[in-house]
């Protein structure tokens, strides 16, 4: 009993603030909050006693919602202001939706009164339709007129009045082909390419890797890179990645010996004392103990050593004024290391985690193209976090 008296307690406490909640939304002004908080709560037992002050609410806020968005229509369609077109349209389309959503519910009761209460719902498509269509024209004839001007900024304005056009209005006249125009006119072009200052042949392959900017997924809306100029391309800006230097070490072949002992247990023997008899147990026979010898391991390691570093900078250039933007230095290094060993005496004596090198041999070492490249895959990654921390724009 206890148990159902205090669901029943919950039931009612979780109602009072879903309704006070509502109320407050509705004495705060936000009736379309309120709207939806009553919609909600009205899905289910619409036309219990339980679920009348949610109608009432829901009554008010339509009628106060409805009322606040025609006297704004009444004011922005006298003041004739092209910049209210989108408003206009949208506050159409709220009062359209608004009534959508609460169709599905209708008729609710007003259990009191004997009667339904009232939603007086108008048909908005005319007014939908017409004032789409002025605000498409308009635009539509702004987007034409920024697309007039030189400033990269301005064609990317526009593209986002055609996008919305298209996504209210699709196929309006040929915003579609104009989005296309407006996307190539407000795209930054970056050509990007290599400089060599340093005394060595860069691998033509490690150039090509370096600068194909396909793999680094940079590209987006608004910036493409080319490392190959294309024709009919105005370039705004250049990218240039300049090696600056470039060290390889000499081949190196390091050497050291060491030395490594351990005790093993080695079967059991007697146990003597000092007199050198031998213990024996309460029994009478002789103790045995484990007995241990020394293994000895002579260890001569090899380690294998090469290492290649680059240093370089990436420059940011404007195209239009030949200014250099900004410069980021960069450094990468790659090192070639192969430790192999060889012995002498009971390998058991080795640590196990050293048994793997007893196995391994010489290789050849990686010529100094081959580092070059190696060391390019860190040199890489590092160019393009600094593009991704600075963009152009």
């Amino acid at each position: 009993m206890q148990k159902i008296t205090l669901f029943v307690s919950i039931l009612f406490l979780a109602f009072s603030c879903g309704v006070k909640t509502t109320q407050s939304l509705l004495s705060d002004g936000n009736y379309d909050g309120a709207i939806d908080r009553a919609v909600e709560a009205l899905k289910t037992k619409k036309d219990s006693k339980g679920k009348q002050d949610y109608v009432y609410l829901l009554e008010e806020a339509f009628a106060k919602a409805k009322d606040r968005d025609l006297r704004s229509l009444e004011l922005m369609e006298k003041e004739k202001n092209p910049a209210n077109l989108e408003r206009i349209y949208n506050t159409y389309v709220q009062l359209e939706n608004r009534q959508e959503k609460i169709r599905p519910l209708l008729p609710l009761q007003l259990l009191k009164q004997g009667k339904n209460a009232q939603f007086p719902f108008d048909n908005y498509t005319d007014k939908i339709i017409s004032s789409k269509n002025a605000l498409s024209k308009y635009l539509y004839d702004n987007a034409g007129v920024l697309l007039k001007s030189t400033n990269k900024l301005d064609s990317r304005k526009a593209y986002d009045d055609l996008a919305y056009i298209e996504s209210i209005n699709p196929n309006y006249k040929n915003a579609k082909k104009l989005m296309d125009d407006a996307l190539f006119k407000g795209t930054d072009f970056v050509n990007v390419y290599a400089t060599n200052e340093t005394e060595m042949i860069i691998p033509k392959q490690l150039q090509n890797d370096l600068l194909d900017f396909s793999t680094y997924g940079l590209n987006d809306k608004w910036t493409v890179y080319h490392s190959i100029k294309q024709k009919n391309v105005k370039y705004d800006y250049g990218l240039i990645l300049n090696f600056r230097e470039i060290y390889i070490s000499p081949e190196q072949i390091k050497e050291k010996e060491f030395i490594k002992e351990k005790q093993i247990k080695y079967g059991v023997k007697t146990l003597f004392d000092s007199r050198g008899n031998p213990v024996k147990d309460s029994l009478g026979r002789p103790v045995k103990v484990d007995n241990f010898k020394t293994i000895k391991i002579n260890i001569y390691e090899y380690r294998q050593y090469k290492a290649c570093q680059i240093t370089a900078k990436v420059d940011y250039l404007d195209l239009k004024t030949n200014q250099l933007l900004q410069s980021f230095p960069v450094a990468s290094e790659f090192v070639f290391e192969n430790v192999y060993s060889t012995y002498r005496g009971d390998r058991n004596a080795s640590d196990e985690s050293y048994l793997d090198y007893f196995n391994k041999r010489a290789v050849p070492f990686p010529n100094n193209e081959q580092m070059v490249f190696d060391t390019g895959e860190d040199l890489k990654a590092k160019l393009k976090d600094i593009i991704v921390r600075n963009r152009f724009r």
